[in-house]
């Protein structure tokens, strides 16, 4: 697949955390973890993250048809977001013991989009 394709897959998945993080952060990290988020200050740093990974879906919907060596930095920033959040997932389910039911899903697609822009980061892909 082409880096086009990817941004779009981006694009479409974070926007799909990003709004329902902003608008019930308590149900969705119930939903990915377990437990919900119990304080007024975990609530706002829920709707936070749902605001950065809007940002994201934006960022990358924006690029998606660039030709240039900002997509290369974009696909860059996309590697390191979802490689550390399939890690993060990983410590939580193992070490943290969590355990909401779209956790396994989440890890699986992070770890996922995670090597599709390793690889569309190989001198050959980007020819």
């Amino acid at each position: 697949m082409n880096t086009r394709a990817l941004l779009i897959v981006c694009a479409l998945v974070e926007l799909g955390a990003g709004a329902p993080l902003l608008a019930a952060p308590s149900f969705t990290a119930k939903l990915l973890l377990g437990p919900g988020l119990d304080t007024p200050g975990a609530v706002m740093v829920g709707r936070v993250a749902g605001g950065a990974l809007l940002s994201i879906a934006v960022c990358c919907w924006l690029a998606r048809n660039a030709r240039d060596g900002a997509v290369s930095a974009v696909v860059t920033a996309l590697l390191v977001y979802n490689a550390l959040t399939a890690v993060l997932l990983l410590y939580g389910a193992l070490v943290d013991r969590m355990s909401g039911i779209g956790l396994w899903p989440a890890l699986a697609l992070h770890a996922g989009i995670a090597i599709w822009c390793a690889l569309r980061l190989r001198p050959a892909a980007r020819a």
